[in-house]
């Protein structure tokens, strides 16, 4: 893989990184409250269920991250994967919870397979 294609990816699992850290950690702060649009109240009677997405998320990361640095063929499959599964979870996160989504999460995830798949 080329060294673009590594970086998009390892970009991309970092975003889930950061986005698993306001999910599981920072929920009930201002950062994660400005970034997600919610009110202090909202924050903490959602807590638990946020957690329990940033867990998703690094799920996400763990498995682009070991696409990145996996050796192909398997590895070309594991990003496949992995960038596809971030894709179809930013589109129903759009369709579900806020718009923003698909531009925090879907056309980022579209912009790293093109490489990827150029990369092949």
């Amino acid at each position: 893989m080329n060294a673009l294609a590594v970086v998009a990816v390892v970009a991309l699992a970092l975003l889930h990184v950061y986005i698993l850290v306001l999910e599981m950690f920072l929920w009930t702060g201002p950062r994660a409250r400005a970034a997600f649009g919610t009110t202090e109240e909202f924050a903490v009677a959602t807590k638990a269920l946020a957690a329990n997405q940033g867990l998703y998320n690094g799920f996400l990361a763990a498995g682009l991250l070991w696409g990145a640095f996996a050796s192909d063929p398997v590895g070309f499959q594991v990003r496949v994967f992995f960038v596809i599964c971030v894709a179809v979870a930013g589109l129903y996160g759009a369709a579900t919870a806020s718009r923003k989504i698909l531009f925090v999460q879907t056309i980022p995830a579209l912009v790293v397979l093109a490489p990827v798949l150029l990369a092949r």
